[in-house]
């Protein structure tokens, strides 16, 4: 286990995409997909030189049957599931062998403050290193192999970061944004400006998510990906 879980409360921007990333992959659709023995089993994919075993397909497929029967309405196709868990074991070791090609590591302090900072290790409001253990114990999982899978997943979480962060709204966009708004003008000043000022927000995260799927939709094309569906 990492040593000084309990006093570490560095804050990082990307920490709300890895955390919100961390509860919907790690509890929901497996307990760290590149925990458990990547190798094992035969693959049911393959992602330039990493592979996702059946096994681990299985166990994500598991969970996300159980999340979706639990917590989604209605009713929902078997195939369905199966296409969203692969497409993400997938896109997770693109963004992995992303984050290689463009030198991105992963320091202990930034596994230590993404950690504490997750609302299932808290107890009152701070990381309890006891429930820590308890929870990962209750899942089949030692500290040492989930700390190994989630910084393999803050690897990928800081490639997407890259990206996203490198995109910025050219001058003759701003000037678009700024004159769609001043054709609604507002009397009260102050709302005018805060309205303004989300018009411009909506159009770079709407620019950042394009130049996400791009970037990622470009991986595929660089990096071999073979499914074997039928062995899903």
């Amino acid at each position: 286990m990492i040593k000084g879980l309990t006093y570490i409360h560095a804050k990082h921007p990307w920490f709300l995409a890895i955390t919100m990333g961390f509860i919907a992959i790690t509890f929901i659709i497996g307990m760290g997909w590149w925990g458990f023995g990547e190798q094992a089993g035969n693959s049911v994919a393959s992602v330039g030189d990493l592979s996702v075993s059946r096994d681990e397909f299985k166990r994500a497929y598991e969970n996300m049957y159980r999340f979706y029967k639990e917590k989604v309405p209605g009713e929902f196709k078997d195939e369905t599931i199966k296409q969203f868990v692969i497409e993400q074991l997938v896109d997770n070791r693109l963004w992995l062998l992303a984050a290689k090609d463009m030198g991105i590591t992963v320091s202990d302090g930034d596994l230590r403050a993404m950690i504490v900072q997750v609302p299932e290790f808290q107890k009152n409001g701070a990381f309890d290193p006891e429930l820590y253990q308890r929870l990962l114990a209750a899942n089949h999982l030692t500290p040492k192999v989930f700390e190994e899978a989630q910084a393999k997943e803050i690897l990928g979480n800081k490639a997407r970061m890259f990206v996203r962060d490198a995109v910025a709204l050219t001058p003759s966009e701003i000037s678009e944004g700024q004159a769609l708004m001043t054709r609604q003008p507002d009397a009260d000043p102050t709302k005018a400006t805060a309205a303004k000022d989300r018009v411009l927000e909506d159009m770079l995260f709407q620019k950042q998510q394009r130049a996400l799927v791009a970037f990622q939709e470009s991986l595929k094309g660089k990096i071999p990906v073979k499914i074997h569906r039928e062995s899903l």
